[in-house]
């Protein structure tokens, strides 16, 4: 399979589970994607032909992700706020796995205190994908 298509199928896995979370939503400002939860960004991606970059909010893994050579803090002053971007011009199965908890961390640490409550409530079940979201992810 070709970088570039790794990468696409890459962004669509990421993208996905981005969206399983309750309450997201995708726009498209700036030629960016953005995944939101009530209105507030936790996921932006781009990709071009050779590259995937995305911008998470990691409070707790941050530093620990800077250390690797293709993360960087976020422009436009959000790296200050914790936020840091990922150039990915490959992947693997390990940080793809990585990618993911940086999603997951992302989404709990811009969402209102009662969605992630409801993630960690005992009876919670995985996200599933509403028939919206189900949609979106077919595009």
């Amino acid at each position: 399979m070709s970088p570039k298509k790794v990468l696409a199928k890459l962004e669509q896995t990421l993208r996905a589970r981005a969206l399983e979370f309750p309450g997201t939503e995708e726009a498209l400002p700036w030629g960016e994607r953005a995944i939101k939860i009530r209105g507030k960004a936790f996921l932006f991606m781009r990709l071009t032909d050779d590259e995937l970059s995305f911008s998470v909010k990691l409070p707790r893994t941050g530093i620990q992700a800077l250390a690797l050579p293709f993360v960087r803090p976020t422009e436009y002053g959000l790296g200050k706020h914790g936020w840091v971007t990922v150039r990915a011009p490959r992947t693997d199965r390990a940080l793809e796995r990585q990618y993911l908890d940086w999603i997951e961390e992302s989404f709990r640490a811009v969402a209102p205190k009662k969605v992630v409550a409801s993630l960690d409530a005992p009876d919670a079940k995985p996200p599933v994908a509403t028939k919206k979201r189900a949609a979106a992810k077919r595009r």
